[in-house]
């Protein structure tokens, strides 16, 4: 049986994890159109839209979907927080990339890196904090943790590694910004996830 508390949050705290969940699409879609280089798994969903007939969005939940079927052998368990990371993220990432600017000037790209950076961490700092579920990509992580008995850090690592390289051999974009999103991103989540955690224990 699925733990009830994961899938009925009371309306307010599902308010801010969706605010959350389009805050992290919003930042990705950003650094898309920054064009200095995707984070991982932007660069793998950018991949598979190059090589197929879905947009950049689209391919974001597909994958999304696809890696929580390899939950499955894992035991892990999803929550309302990992249908709709699966789905909300990959809408956000649509929709804004269709209305931010093409080839913008290098001032314009690097401020839509750091911002694109920045709302990925407010995002996911508050998504994190709702504790409705993992996402798609955190599942697996902690289900190769528990089965493997590798650390959380080499397994997630692995993961991330292994999405870049599938991404760049379909022709995903890899720079500087992929670099800038690996480095700041951890500490920014983190730093997020502390400041929106202790407020949202105190919702229902």
């Amino acid at each position: 049986m699925l733990p009830a508390h994961l899938w009925r949050p009371g309306p307010l705290r599902l308010s801010i994890l969706l605010v959350g969940l389009w805050l992290f699409g919003t930042g990705e879609a950003f650094i898309v159109a920054a064009e200095l280089g995707n984070s991982p798994w932007t660069v793998l969903a950018e991949g598979v839209s190059e090589n197929s007939a879905l947009g950049i969005g689209t391919a974001t939940i597909a994958l999304s979907f696809l890696v929580m079927c390899a939950w499955i052998p894992l035991r892990q368990m999803p929550g309302l927080g990992t249908i709709l990371n699966a789905i909300v993220v990959g809408l956000a990432i649509g929709v804004m990339v269709e209305v931010l600017p093409t080839d913008p000037p290098i001032a314009l790209r690097w401020l839509l890196l750091g911002g694109g950076i920045g709302l990925v961490a407010i995002g996911g700092g508050i998504y994190l904090g709702a504790r409705l579920g993992p996402g798609p990509r955190d599942g697996l992580m902690t289900g190769l943790h528990a089965r493997t008995g590798r650390s959380l850090r080499v397994v997630r690592t692995l993961i991330e590694l292994a999405a870049l390289a599938g991404g760049f051999a379909l022709g995903g974009t890899v720079g500087i910004g992929t670099l800038a999103f690996a480095l700041s991103i951890g500490p920014g989540v983190q730093a997020a996830f502390y400041r929106a955690e202790p407020l949202m224990r105190r919702l229902r």
